[in-house]
């Protein structure tokens, strides 16, 4: 994976990361394989606080490109809208998690 361009907004206490990762002789990379690999591109980051967005592959090129957000802390992350914490929820750990997230019903679902 390449970084494209790194930026740090003080203002909503995150970092964006433009990216580009070639994998020849792979299949296209999953959303948690694309957080693993920020999260080692971005030391000290935490996990729980990645968000990707814009993620695109090429088609016919082994080639995708997209934009990786790494916030500061849970309350910065509140900027984002509710189906973006959704589809990220089954990569956070519990403590991250909002606290009436146990109180759903999760009953179906795309997975």
């Amino acid at each position: 994976m390449d970084i494209v361009s790194r930026k740090e907004n003080k203002l909503l206490n995150r970092v964006e990361i433009n990216f580009s990762w070639q994998h020849s002789g792979q299949a296209t990379p999953s959303r948690k394989a694309v957080m693993d690999l920020v999260r080692t591109l971005e030391p000290g980051s935490n996990p729980d606080f990645i968000v990707v967005k814009e993620c695109n592959t090429r088609f016919g090129q082994p080639l995708t490109t997209g934009m990786a957000l790494i916030y500061g802390d849970a309350e910065s992350m509140r900027v984002e809208p509710e189906y973006i914490h959704k589809r990220h929820e089954s990569f956070r750990s519990a403590s991250a998690k909002p606290a009436d997230a146990g109180e759903k019903s999760t009953d179906g679902g795309d997975e």
